[in-house]
């Protein structure tokens, strides 16, 4: 970690990362009065001065969106690829280049310890904050206890997305002195156990009495706010995550402690909490999940998130269709497009193996259910309404120009979204409709939208319960019918337990993998559910597929990238330049 001279200003309060507005982020609880420059002893003698650095936490949350020299962490995955040449995850990821720097492969490493820091002095130094004399000790008492409880959510939260990279890292706790490398005398790597389960989730664990209720932190002031329910759920996902393959044996979590957990969470907050259904069909339906707001939207589905207020076309221009004036960015694969089922609920392929996927030839086809009506040729005809939400292929009306003739994705080379000499123009045949907001591309790219980041959301909360009574107890109808929840919000009309083919838990487990990766495509989740699962070498070696369009607008299966990774890949190195610095023993491979 590089040296720096920590000041503490609090201007702006995004020396990181900048919002749009904060009030549109977090209702008005970010909308104060910033001083200029102030020192350590000026932020923790004055308790408003305190809440202002407290609330500067906020800005650590990172917008997936095009974060990683422009490209998004699933196009690291076989989910997508980026269309630019020399775009962050192509040059890096992509061809197993993973000293290549940047947000994700290094810059987590030292972003994520820099938020840890400030935690840490908030946790350390709260009990010698003087009271403000406009409020009661009794408030002052309970609104101290919030501020140490959401600083304790979030270096928790920091720890698990260091641990989902580089595993078990020094667990620092104290303050340690900002013009030094933020780790001295912390080079000891903990065990899974001791830094996970023991700290991590005993944290999470801990906090959450002190943190917002429901009630409290979904009032406008206060939206975005970390609250009971987000800490219940991020315990959720980790003891999700440690009954995993990869990590049970070291965990000690069982598949059923990790559904005790899911379960307390739809016992005790599942009231408040629904999927979105708002919309004539699945698709909007589920395209709202992330385009309306907790507090003027009646979104019930969003757990926590980031939200940066309304956006334009500046910020989706990246990943639009070169034909729409955009830049192409986030093409989604041919391999997540095969693991989308048909509208009725049936597979359109024969067989599907532990990554989610259809189980591929030598040529890169998948063995087609005749019975499902599925044909390469009509290839996007009567699937789940997920697939239109989250993906965009040639033929589809989609843009802004009012004469629909003219407003028809032409993926055929040379063509309006696929021509000749531009570098942008889709590698895999399609463009990406998740995170993109129509309403953006009205009155020539001048309208607005909102669009959260979702970092947990009820649905997910639902696959994990399933997920883990499958590995409990096997597909009893409880597991179907939580599937049936989520599928059915996106128009597919049967039902799980009729199908034949998902009678075993294994069929079953690779069935919950595949619905787990197409509802949350794009969300981050592919990149560490495959290696929680233990199958990242067969999912992330594999290529990336696409399709090439004739004349006659036919697709045609095509390979569009070859991919590198090794099983080391399975962890990130620990950048050279820490490694330099205080001895840290690296990751193995590395």
């Amino acid at each position: 970690m590089k040296k720096a001279t920590y000041i503490y200003g609090l201007t702006a309060l995004a020396a990181t990362l900048t919002l749009t507005s904060c009030e549109d982020m977090f209702g008005d609880f970010l909308d104060k009065q910033a001083s200029n420059e102030l020192t350590e002893a000026d932020v923790f003698g004055d308790w408003a001065n305190v809440e202002q650095f407290h609330y500067d936490t906020y800005n650590f949350l990172r917008h997936g969106a095009a974060r990683i020299g422009e490209s998004w962490l699933d196009a690291a995955t076989d989910l997508a690829e980026t269309s630019f040449a020399k775009g962050g995850t192509r040059t890096t990821f992509n061809i197993g280049n993973y000293y290549g720097g940047g947000d994700e492969l290094e810059g987590s490493w030292e972003s994520r310890y820099r938020g840890i820091r400030k935690c840490n002095m908030i946790i350390n130094r709260m009990a010698n904050v003087p009271r403000a004399l406009d409020i009661s000790t009794e408030k002052f008492t309970a609104d101290t206890a919030r501020v140490v409880a959401e600083s304790r959510f979030f270096r928790a939260y920091f720890y698990w997305e260091l641990f989902l990279r580089y595993g078990a890292v020094p667990i620092v706790t104290e303050v340690l002195d900002p013009d030094g490398d933020l780790l001295t005398g912390y080079t000891e790597r903990p065990t899974l156990k001791a830094f996970v389960v023991d700290f991590i989730l005993n944290e999470l664990k801990n906090c959450e009495a002190n943190l917002y209720t429901y009630e409290d932190a979904w009032s406008k002031n206060n939206a975005g706010r970390v609250s009971q329910p987000a800490a219940r759920a991020l315990r959720s996902r980790i003891m999700l995550y440690m009954a995993s393959p990869r990590y049970a044996a070291e965990s000690g979590i069982t598949w059923a402690q990790a559904a005790e957990v899911t379960k307390s969470f739809i016992d005790d907050f599942g009231a408040n909490f629904s999927l979105m259904t708002d919309g004539a069909d699945g698709l909007p339906a589920y395209t709202n999940a992330w385009l309306r707001t907790t507090y003027t939207g009646e979104n019930k589905e969003i757990i926590f998130f980031r939200n940066d207020g309304t956006i334009g076309w500046g910020n989706i221009n990246v990943d639009t269709p070169v034909g729409e004036g955009g830049r192409g960015g986030n093409c989604p694969s041919q391999n997540l497009v095969d693991m989308y089922d048909m509208a009725d609920g049936s597979a359109p392929f024969t067989e599907y193996d532990a990554t989610g996927a259809p189980v591929y030839d030598a040529n890169g086809n998948p063995t087609i259910n005749t019975a499902s009506g599925y044909t390469d040729a009509n290839m996007w005809e009567n699937r789940d309404g997920r697939l239109a939400a989250t993906v965009l292929w040639h033929g589809r009306v989609w843009g802004q120009a009012t004469d629909t003739k003219t407003n028809v994705l032409n993926m055929i080379i040379g063509q309006r979204d696929n021509p000749i000499g531009n570098a942008n123009a889709t590698p895999t045949g399609y463009y990406m409709s998740k995170y993109i907001p129509e309403t953006i591309l009205s009155s020539n790219h001048g309208g607005t939208a909102y669009r959260l980041w979702i970092i947990s959301r009820y649905a997910e909360i639902l696959l994990n319960y399933a997920e883990a009574l499958n590995e409990v107890d096997g597909p009893t109808s409880e597991v179907c019918e939580l599937l049936d929840e989520i599928r059915h919000r996106a128009g597919i009309t049967g039902n799980v337990i009729d199908r034949a083919d998902l009678k075993t838990k294994e069929a079953m487990r690779n069935f919950i993998h595949k619905e787990r990766t197409i509802e949350l495509a794009y969300e981050e989740h592919r990149a560490w559910d495959v290696r929680r699962w233990g199958v990242a070498t067969e999912a992330l070696s594999r290529p990336i597929y696409g399709v090439e369009i004739d004349a006659q607008g036919v697709p045609t299966r095509k390979v569009a990238q070859k991919r590198v990774f090794e099983d080391k890949m399975y962890l990130y190195p620990i950048p050279e330049g820490e490694v330099w610095k205080t001895s840290i023993k690296n990751n193995p491979g590395w």
